[in-house]
């Protein structure tokens, strides 16, 4: 927000400088991020007035205007056509400065003086608008004429708002009351106490009837609080005062036309917008406020169709059915009734919208008008009827038109101001402050009211809700406020305390020390997990990558991922930031990718180790809310992406990145939660036929796609797992076992095994396959009987299954001299028990019942 100080002085009498309020604005929220001097560049520029203009003797194209400057005559070539004797311009006499952008586009000064033209000898010259600065001031191109009563000889940073200081203010979205300049008056009243406001421009409206039969004002959307229309007749359309245009320049607004103009400067002053219409373009003299229907479009001021929805709202007129849209309410209008040139009947719209809904269509359709941005953030709905009627005002004083017409009005429900409460006890808890009376006068600074008779009413509904009586605690401690219109963002009674303690500066609250925790704090399951898993991936080399939660649809097709695949069917924004960005992510491996895919196209040659922890978005299913949404589920997900990099120049090659590698790091981190997970052989759209494992109820490991890799440019291999955190919430805690004192006996035995068949399935059968049949002790040496003693086992049987302590796989063989479909595994039985050490007999008994079991079962043993 533009505030200009010499607007602001006419709505307040401030004892400070502009530097001086920007620092108190600053401190109590609305941050001044600059204080410009449009024309400090500008110096020793005057009204002169052209006495005479000649054509150049020898220069068919130039003219010798002879200047009176109030201190003499001056002499002064120019090229421009639009002059004539006895205008008014400004004039720079030799010596004077002017801004002068460079070649970089910065602005420097340019200090004028005596130049010849022929036999023509030109002091200094006579100024555009542009040469000033203000290119947009211009209305034709030459030289800026002035209004007749401009004073002879009066330095130009006097005149026009010229020499003005600009604030650059940062507004909170909360306080779309600061978008104007009475609302930025109000602030400063409320922070300087010795401020006096001067009265609002007041215009009352006419009395008379149209002239034309217009119908009625409908509203048949809720989403427009009031709506009010003005009448303006015999309008002759040219530019508007100098001032203005100089004004409006200055705050960013491009000056347009008298009528234009008008609507412009009053939002910039009250902040409410306003619209004209061309009364001969209306399709029929009604207007109607309604929900636009699906598919419906308009072609808006800047000439673009908008293709509209439910949600947004629309001026429209006609009485056909539907009518016809005229206007997008409260950001932007339509093309067909535009003030032209040729426009003699106006119609000027006032009105309250939705916030809401305003936002919701400015940022769906990407409008970000003056209108829509003031409307979004809230605009006092008692504005419309002033706003109608000073703009109305402005018309007649800058067009000559006639405005003594009636308004006519139409209104929903008008929101009424909610009282808010203020106690001393939450005043002192927050601010460590409690002081009632200067609150009050901080507060009524700010025009929130005092009101007396609420408090009662207050205590009598917290007497019903504790069932004791406060009445005698009155005595100042409780106070309740009434917020002004212009102010929706006082609703609690902590909003009042922010108001109170930004005008006292936060920082004069005592410091103390904060109270002691009952209890350790506790981050939490969720936090805890994610702190352990993120640990031990950089524990193993990987860097955390933090991705954008949106991606382009696209990445359904890149990934391959089928339709019926939940994962194909992303929920996609209803206002997306960009067209990059318009579908929630239901894997972060796309993410990740883009992250590899950047950091090559960077320059980056070494290997990349990525993890990241988020979230993703899944369809439940294809049934929706009661409002029409879909439901959703949002999983906390760990995906991890690794590649060998483009250009390892290192004589190991064999340190490069393998799926075997990659799984060693998935390992560990099922580890760390006590998981001794099994590896499956699976499937994945995106993942190598070859190269992808489940992981039952966890997530997957895989090798991205040859042909992914290719169409992304990856010239190494990519490996990529996502795991489930919600499957590793539970810490599976292992078990102590002493080690066993003896010693271990230990057999191999190998067997063919179908191709489908793991490696878990085949020990699990080995495990079950161990003969049940009880072990006798045929031999016991003298120290197992010592231990046997100790540990007082007086069972002489053991059960042979806990006597097959381990089983692992040393060895897997396909090809020459094995059948087609079946590989050859190899196994380390370890056998030991904790009690005695076992002989070479009984071991021998037990894997050959092993053998003989397996054989049964259709395994081949070699």
């Amino acid at each position: 927000m533009i505030v200009s100080w010499q607007l602001l002085k006419r709505f307040i009498d401030l004892p400070v400088s502009p530097e001086e309020a920007a620092v108190r604005l600053t401190l109590s929220g609305a941050e001044v991020e600059s204080i410009e001097h449009p024309e400090a560049q500008v110096s020793g520029v005057a009204v002169a007035r052209v006495r005479s203009l000649q054509g150049h003797p020898s220069k068919p194209n130039l003219f010798v205007a002879t200047l009176e400057t109030g201190k003499g005559e001056a002499v002064c070539v120019t090229a421009a056509t639009n002059l004539k004797a006895g205008d008014k311009v400004f004039y720079g006499a030799p010596g004077a400065t002017i801004p002068e952008v460079t070649a970089r586009g910065t602005s420097k000064k340019a200090e004028l003086g005596l130049r010849d033209f022929g036999e023509i000898r030109s002091a200094g010259m006579m100024l555009s608008a542009a040469e000033l600065g203000l290119p947009d001031v211009d209305i034709v191109e030459g030289i800026l004429v002035l209004p007749e009563d401009a004073p002879l000889g009066a330095d130009a940073l006097s005149l026009y708002g010229l020499g003005d200081a600009l604030l650059d203010v940062s507004i909170t979205p909360n306080r779309g009351d600061l978008l104007s300049i009475l609302g930025m008056a109000r602030e400063l009243k409320g922070l300087y106490p010795d401020a006096v406001l001067k009265p609002m421009p007041e215009h009352t409206s006419g009395t008379e009837d149209w002239p034309v039969e217009f119908g009625a004002i409908a509203l048949p959307d809720d989403g427009c609080l009031n709506y009010h229309l003005g009448l303006a007749t015999g309008v002759k359309i040219a530019p508007s005062p100098v001032e203005i245009r100089v004004t409006l320049a200055h705050l960013g607004m491009r000056p347009i036309s008298n009528i234009v103009d008008a609507t412009n400067y009053v939002m910039l002053l009250l902040g409410q917008p306003l619209h004209p219409f061309d009364l001969n373009t209306l399709p029929g003299w009604e207007i109607t406020v309604r929900p636009a229907f699906e598919g419906e479009k308009i072609v808006t001021l800047d000439g673009k169709e908008r293709l509209l929805t439910a949600k947004d709202m629309l001026i429209t007129s006609g009485k056909e059915t539907p009518t016809h849209p005229i206007a997008l309410a409260g950001i932007m209008g339509g093309k067909e009734t535009v003030i032209n040139d040729d426009t003699d009947v106006v119609v000027l719209e006032g009105a309250s919208f939705s916030p809401r809904r305003v936002g919701h269509t400015s940022r769906r359709l990407g409008i970000a008008s003056e209108a829509a941005f003031r409307y979004s953030r809230g605009v006092d709905p008692t504005l419309s009827a002033l706003g109608v009627d000073y703009a109305l005002f402005l018309m007649r004083e800058w067009s000559g038109a006639v405005i003594d017409y009636k308004k006519l009005s139409a209104f929903n429900l008008q929101p009424e101001p909610q009282p808010v409460v203020l106690t001393k006890k939450k005043l002192h808890t927050y601010l460590l402050w409690s002081d009632m009376e200067e609150a009050t006068q901080i507060l009524e600074g700010y025009g929130i009211r005092h009101v007396k008779n609420l408090e009662s009413e207050y205590l009598k509904a917290e007497d019903l809700k504790t069932g004791d009586s406060r009445s005698e605690n009155f005595g100042g401690n409780v106070r309740a406020f009434v917020p002004p219109t212009w102010r929706p963002d006082i609703a609690i009674e902590e909003d009042l305390i922010e108001e109170i303690g930004r005008w006292r500066g936060y920082d004069s609250a005592p410091a103390h020390l904060p109270g002691v925790l009952p209890r350790r704090g506790d981050v939490g399951a969720e936090t805890s997990l994610a702190g352990a898993m993120r640990a031990c991936a950089i524990a193993r080399g990987y860097v955390e990558a933090v991705t954008y939660s949106f991606l382009p649809e696209s990445f359904v097709s890149t990934l391959r991922l089928p339709d019926d695949d939940l994962r194909a069917h992303p929920l996609c924004l209803a206002n997306p930031i960009s067209q990059d960005w318009v579908a929630m992510r239901t894997t972060l491996i796309p993410g990740l990718l883009n992250g590899l895919k950047e950091s090559i196209a960077s320059g980056w040659r070494e290997p990349v180790r990525l993890f990241e922890i988020g979230r993703v978005f899944l369809r439940s299913g294809a049934h929706s809310t009661e409002h029409g949404e879909p439901e959703h589920n949002e999983l906390e997900v760990l995906g991890g992406l690794v590649c060998s990099g483009t250009a390892p120049r290192t004589p190991w090659q064999e340190t490069l990145e393998d799926f075997l590698s990659v799984k060693a790091d998935v390992l560990a981190l099922l580890q760390i939660r006590g998981r001794r997970a099994s590896f499956l052989q699976g499937t994945e759209p995106f993942g190598h036929a070859g190269q992808t494992a489940r992981i039952p109820g966890i997530g997957y490991l895989a090798r991205l796609s040859p042909a992914i890799e290719r169409e992304l440019g990856f010239a190494q291999p990519v490996y990529i797992f996502e795991l489930s955190l919600a499957a590793l919430e539970s810490v599976e805690k292992n078990a102590y076992t002493p080690a066993s004192p003896f010693p271990a006996n230990f057999r191999d035995i190998s067997m063919l095994v179908p191709n489908d068949k793991t490696q878990d399935e085949v020990v699990a059968e080995i495990q079950a396959s161990v003969t049940q049949a009880p072990v006798t002790q045929a031999s016991v040496t003298q120290a197992s009987v010592m231990q046997a003693s100790e540990t007082q086992t007086s069972n002489s049987e053991e059960s042979s299954a806990k006597i097959l302590e381990s089983v692992k796989l040393f060895d897997i063989y396909s090809g020459k001299g094995i059948p087609a479909g079946y590989r050859s595994m190899a196994f380390s039985l370890c056998y030991r028990t904790f009690h005695r050490t076992l002989n070479d007999e009984e071991v021998d008994k037990i894997h050959n019942s092993l053998r003989d079991a397996l054989g049964k079962k259709g395994y081949n043993i070699r």
